[in-house]
């Protein structure tokens, strides 16, 4: 495990108690879930379809197919996944280095093992961008289905332990910040 012995401490870690206490607390309320074998199948689709943004290009690509505008509204929608993750990956993580809950995630369910910070989650930053550009794009009426599947993605990565729950929380907060800056660009796209 990659976990610092100060991280396995609570109160310790790189955010203090608080956000410790509420991490355990959180990751308490989801060890009640994930004994349901529904839950898990869902949960565990919905983190691995997070990876390298795949949902929200199925998505763009479901679009694409109902008219020539969404068409070109899928390659817009790619690059700015592309830009979101660059930003994401390549910055803002960086400015942290906080362990993971675990190192490869719950062993009751296989999942990618990722190699940078566990803050902010990138899954939630992604999610929560592509619902405010699909928001932009689609009206205020669409906000519940692409923050519903936002929510299910981000939610994904605290469940299966590959997150803790304050780095779900981090990452929206950054794909909130970042797709309200683009929404003037996605605005001209409509």
């Amino acid at each position: 495990m990659s976990e610092s012995s100060d991280e396995l401490t609570p109160g310790t870690g790189i955010f203090g108690p608080s956000v410790d206490a509420f991490d355990e607390r959180v990751d308490q309320l989801l060890e009640i879930v994930r004994s349901s074998k529904t839950a898990g199948r869902v949960f565990l689709a919905a983190s691995r379809l997070g990876d390298f943004s795949v949902v929200w290009h199925l998505i763009a690509v479901s679009r694409a197919m109902t008219g020539r505008k969404r068409a070109s509204q899928a390659l817009a929608i790619a690059a700015l996944l592309g830009a979101e993750s660059l930003i994401v990956n390549q910055g803002v993580k960086r400015l942290f280095k906080r362990d993971r809950p675990t190192s490869s995630g719950d062993d009751r369910f296989e999942v990618r093992a990722p190699s940078t910070s566990s803050f902010p989650s990138g899954h939630a930053s992604a999610a929560t961008f592509a619902a405010v550009v699909l928001t932009t794009l689609d009206g205020k009426k669409s906000a519940p289905l692409w923050f519903g599947i936002a929510a299910i993605v981000g939610t994904s990565r605290a469940f299966v332990r590959i997150h803790h729950a304050s780095d779900v929380i981090g990452g929206a907060c950054v794909g909130l910040v970042l797709g309200l800056a683009v929404r003037p660009i996605v605005k001209l796209m409509k």
